[in-house]
């Protein structure tokens, strides 16, 4: 049989399996609901040529007409929402002032030329690439959040701008950290900035209907994200058409347990007690090795709203969403990014839910009034209850693997809490960077540097790249990428499946790195190491903005335990633990400040613990 009698045989088969899918039932149950024939795909031009070769002017007058018809995506102009920006005001303009008005706001001592230089550069970007009205649709929700007393928090890539750090949207101070605007916008990437926003989760509702109340449902929609079929979700669908009992699928699901292990599923199926040699085994290898990576359905994305100022039907395919008075987009996220469709990312955060519960319960019973501005930065009691791995209830540091590598870290600091966040993660496990770290770090070995510009930029880390912007300024400064293309080179890293893409940076870097004098041995280590990040290392804005709300957490555990805990209970779903571990949590902790105080007269003891010792500077300020 030629191979495409055989494609035309397997596209049967795969078309009945998932007829048989969509039907809720067994291959042998389609009847009529089974297509009669295979003919219903798309055709090469000889198919086509011996189909029609008794009229061949057919062929030719399609084409014809075919030609005469022009569409390009490219005529889907996305249209930024207009009533943002008041009277007499460009979006620029406007844009502009609410910058400056912010940098008076967060610097008023006066802003550093740094900070000035960077506001400059990234307004003029954002001019050149019209994204100023996603700016203000930013921050008009940030400014509805907080008018609600709303806890918010801007994170991610964004952090790196200074733009969004005076407009309140992100925590983190650039003065303080080297930002690198290029991992948030660039002229190379040719897509629609994304600013990721954690709401309390509680509310987040009170924000999306913001949004349907400001734009009306024909104007804003959720967006979609497609499913695809993963071994075991294959597994199951194609196991129940072919006729398998379910107690069988089961057994075989429960042996395929993570991706990659569709390359032996002839192997673990007979470990399941399905031989892959009679008919039913083949068939159901083939099938399920074809179908991995075909898209299964459309579910909606957890946070992501389009905005637009004409109807979106014009725009883009809509649907109704499961809950009422919703509409979902039929594009998948990233669609929408190539498009260059407008996105705001509404996200949930328990732990901002917990941070406000707690807040009030400390108001309530100790008169003390908190916000995440006024909570001391620099409490060692605190960097030593962390050090214990003393963490259940912690943000980001309470599962096992971060408990673990607490003891042996010890933070001091709060830029210790930002790399501690940032290297329990697969991208630096990978890349084999926490072992040297914790070696420097605790001085067994001694960092070395190549060159002044490398130690530059990975002097803070002891000479280890963990943050995504240490992998792309590296590249600029060793291999002389440009910004734009440092980027795309972290993103060819994510897509390390796709086969192609980081061949040609691997080569550029190699390249430009011998050029400028490094050892092709050096080089090779350093791309390998790099390699390791792909889309799992953390940015170290985004880092930072999650150090602000571990150190927060902590400083609550430590001082206000009862009220802490309360709140980690009242705001479920949440963390890595059930309630009854945070009251055993609060058991011990109420002990030991019981022994550690009873010497003491009762209100010296509450002053102990629940005044405040100092104040955190501006730039740890996210809502107040």
């Amino acid at each position: 049989m030629s191979n495409l009698s055989l494609n035309r045989v397997l596209s049967w088969c795969i078309h009945d399996v998932l007829a048989a899918i969509k039907h809720g039932c067994s291959v042998e149950e389609l009847g009529y609901r089974r297509w009669p024939n295979a003919e219903r795909h798309l055709k090469s031009a000889i198919e086509m040529a011996l189909l029609f070769e008794m009229c061949p002017e057919i062929i030719t007058r399609t084409v014809e007409i075919a030609d005469r018809c022009h569409f390009s995506l490219d005529e889907l102009r996305y249209d930024y929402p207009k009533e943002i920006c008041p009277p007499g005001l460009t979006q620029m303009e406007y844009l502009t002032k609410l910058t400056q008005d912010g940098a008076r706001i967060r610097y008023p001592d006066g802003v550093p030329d740094k900070v000035q230089n960077l506001i400059t550069y990234e307004l003029s970007l954002i001019d050149e690439l019209n994204y100023a009205a996603y700016f203000l649709t930013v921050w008009d929700l940030v400014r509805f959040a907080r008018e609600k007393e709303i806890l918010c928090q801007g994170r991610g890539s964004a952090a790196n701008s200074a733009v969004c750090y005076c407009l309140g949207v992100t925590p983190v101070n650039p003065d303080q950290i080297e930002v690198l605007f290029e991992r948030f916008i660039s002229k190379e990437r040719n897509e629609a900035p994304d600013i990721d926003i954690d709401f309390e989760h509680s509310r987040r509702e009170e924000v999306i209907q913001y949004l349907y109340d400001k734009y009306g449902r024909e104007r804003s929609g959720m967006t979609a994200t497609v499913i695809c079929y993963r071994p075991r979700s294959a597994i199951r669908d194609v196991g129940k058409a072919l006729g398998l009992s379910l107690d069988r699928v089961d057994v075989l699901t429960k042996h395929i347990d993570h991706y990659q292990d569709s390359k032996d599923l002839a192997v673990r199926l007979r470990e399941a007690g399905l031989p892959p040699e009679p008919r039913l085994g083949r068939n159901l290898v083939s099938l399920v090795t074809e179908l991995l990576g075909f898209p299964r359905h459309l579910s909606q994305h957890v946070g992501g709203v389009v905005l637009t100022n004409s109807p979106l039907c014009e725009l883009v395919p809509i649907e109704n969403a499961s809950m009422p008075g919703r509409t979902v987009i039929e594009f998948d996220k990233d669609d929408l990014d190539v498009l260059g469709i407008l996105k705001v990312d509404v996200l949930a955060l328990g732990m901002l839910t917990a941070i406000r519960r707690a807040f009030a319960l400390v108001e309530q019973h100790h008169n003390q009034q908190l916000t995440i501005a006024t909570i001391p930065s620099d409490d060692q009691v605190v960097f030593e209850m962390i050090g214990r791995a003393d963490t259940i209830g912690v943000f980001q540091i309470e599962a096992s693997a971060q408990m673990s590598m607490l003891p042996r870290m010890k933070p001091k600091n709060f830029y210790d809490l930002v790399i501690e966040v940032s290297l329990v993660r697969p991208g630096p496990i990978q890349g084999d960077m926490v072992n040297p770290y914790l070696r420097r770090r605790c001085n067994e070995e001694e960092p070395t540097y190549p060159s002044e510009e490398i130690k530059a930029v990975l002097e803070r880390t002891l000479g280890v790249p963990i943050f995504q912007e240490q992998a792309m300024r590296l590249v600029v400064v060793a291999a002389g990428f440009t910004p734009g293309e440092a980027d795309q080179f972290r993103r060819a890293m994510g897509a390390w499946r796709r086969r192609g893409l980081i061949e040609n940076f691997h080569n550029k870097l190699i390249d430009g790195m011998t050029g400028k004098g490094y050892t092709e041995e050096f080089a090779e280590r350093l791309f390998r190491q790099i390699s390791g990040f792909g889309e799992y290392g953390f940015p170290e804005s985004h880092a930072c903005s999650f150090a602000i709300l571990v150190w927060v957490s902590a400083w609550l555990k430590h001082y206000y335990p009862a009220a802490f805990t309360a709140a980690l209970i009242n705001s479920q779903p949440m963390g890595f633990y059930a309630p009854l571990s945070w009251w055993r949590m609060l058991a011990s902790t109420m002990l030991l400040s019981y022994r550690s105080t009873s010497i003491e007269a009762s209100g010296t003891a509450h002053s102990k613990y629940c005044q405040p010792k100092s104040h955190l500077p501006c730039d740890w300020v996210s809502a107040c």
